[in-house]
């Protein structure tokens, strides 16, 4: 048994394997919102964060024009392997969630399972969304999945996945600590444990995330006038299902429009 504390993030293979299962719902999703919510009939999608290229190659599988960015060059080269032996075409580059920019081609934007949240202020959310709005055409849509904050909670949260493929196990524990309401933060660490060709790996990430309740996210969507909230669901990823912006549910799936 051997032990390394790395970012999770630099072990692509095993933290895809994780999420992986959900791509094909996810896909079929941003397909039917952007149909739905959407004012333009092309066929451009843009990922912030794309991660480790799952969904890049999955909307590029469905004839889409796929660009994404992402900070971790291990991501990023995972991403682009996997684009090579399937055949499939994406534009991808390196940049930041605050910072990067586009000319207003997409269609449909999209950042999904809390990823925004790694963003830890008020002016860098606000830059994204601003970014995210200059990168779409007036009228494309921008989906975007985070867990609202419950500031009362006092217990800490726990999710535990384990995924069997091809000789491979990967245990993985994600615990979060109770938000901070003054520091609009949280802690969150992910532990991997990965039995592989007879021998097992065990990886520990800590990172803190940004919080919000209901209203901070209304509040951060007023400041960003350039996006309207059309529609609000949750990770069921269920369009025939959606709901009001409050706390009963922390579980966020918006759909932004760009305006114009």
């Amino acid at each position: 048994m051997s032990f390394q504390a790395l970012d999770w993030y630099d072990t692509p293979h095993y933290y895809d394997l994780i999420f992986d299962e959900d791509t094909l719902t996810e896909a079929t999703f941003l397909e039917a919102a952007q149909a739905r919510y959407g004012k333009t009939r092309g066929r451009q999608v843009l990922e912030p964060a794309c991660g480790s290229g799952r969904l890049v190659v999955e909307m590029a599988r469905r004839g889409w024009k796929a660009s994404g960015f992402d900070l971790s060059r291990p991501m990023l080269d995972y991403a682009r392997e996997r684009l090579k032996q399937t055949g499939h075409s994406a534009r991808l580059r390196e940049d930041s969630l605050e910072s990067f920019s586009y000319a207003p081609r997409f269609d449909l934007a999209h950042c999904l399972v809390s990823t925004f949240k790694y963003v830890l202020d008020e002016e860098g959310a606000r830059a994204h969304l601003r970014a995210v709005a200059a990168a779409l055409k007036p009228g494309g849509i921008y989906v975007l999945g985070f867990h609202l904050s419950d500031y009362d909670n006092t217990s800490r949260a726990r999710e535990r996945w384990v995924v069997k493929r091809a000789g491979t196990e990967v245990t993985c524990n994600i615990q979060s600590w109770p938000p901070e309401r003054r520091k609009r933060r949280e802690r969150v660490r992910s532990r991997l444990v990965v039995k592989e060709a007879g021998r097992e790996l065990r990886s520990e990430t800590e990172w803190w995330f940004r919080t919000y309740d209901a209203a901070q996210a209304k509040k951060l969507f007023r400041a960003v006038p350039e996006l309207e909230l059309v529609a609000l669901h949750d990770f069921t990823y269920d369009l025939e299902w959606t709901r009001e912006l409050d706390d009963s549910q922390l579980d966020s799936l918006f759909i932004l429009r760009r305006r114009g």
